[in-house]
């Protein structure tokens, strides 16, 4: 691997995680802001992360464009993770807002599709909102701890640089990365308990990323 793929630490709820994850090589911290989930972060706190390389993501399911630019300026959020049913439209409505295509991560769960040619007409009309995109396990939803089947993803052209997220965690990173994505998105993996990261899962890792991209 030549480019630095890029780690994603996400469900952060606590300051000294943050802060530890991105001492430990992260390059994206993700924060949840969704009440009903258990690792729904607070963004007054999410906001005295500062300093360090890793930018910070926030994810989003099921705010408006006007609540969703609030909270990522009150955060101080570098990305936005539409993580819920947002729309082509809803996509375009942000970028008029001021987050720009860049900022925008949306989230496709390839199980959802009855066909190849489904799934990759949504990645195609999508293409121009969005800077990332992220494929997740299952249908919906994250932070389940469910496998990801690369499978699904074989014969697809994917027009924007992609991570891949579902139940990743030391023991298993190393099998997706033969997959090529250009990140890797962990949550439940690399936990001790919902939103409380264990940072020893956290270093295993990203050390074992970093070593791949070595060899």
């Amino acid at each position: 691997m030549n480019a630095r793929m890029l780690v994603k630490i996400c469900g952060l709820t606590r300051l000294e995680d943050a802060k530890a994850c991105c001492d430990a090589g992260a390059d994206l911290l993700g924060f949840v802001f969704h009440a009903p989930s258990r690792r729904n972060a607070d963004p007054a706190m999410v906001a005295q992360m500062r300093g360090g390389h890793a930018r910070k993501v926030g994810v989003f399911v099921n705010q408006g464009v006007q609540e969703t630019m609030a909270v990522a300026g009150q955060a101080g959020l570098d990305l936005i993770q539409l993580h819920g049913g947002q729309d082509e439209a809803f996509c375009r409505e942000l970028i008029a807002a001021g987050a720009g295509p860049d900022r925008l991560v949306k989230v496709f769960w390839p199980e959802r599709y009855a066909s190849l040619a489904d799934f990759q007409a949504d990645l195609d009309r999508f293409a121009p909102s969005c800077g990332l995109m992220l494929f997740d396990a299952g249908k919906g939803g994250g932070g389940h701890g469910r496998g990801f089947d690369v499978a699904l993803l074989a014969g697809l052209n994917i027009p924007r640089p992609w991570l891949l997220a579902g139940g990743l965690g030391p023991d298993n990173v190393a099998e997706v990365l033969a997959a090529g994505p250009h990140g890797l998105d962990m949550s439940s993996g690399v936990e001790a308990a919902p939103g409380v990261k264990d940072m020893d899962k956290v270093r295993r890792v990203i050390r074992c990323v970093r070593d791949k991209e070595m060899s």
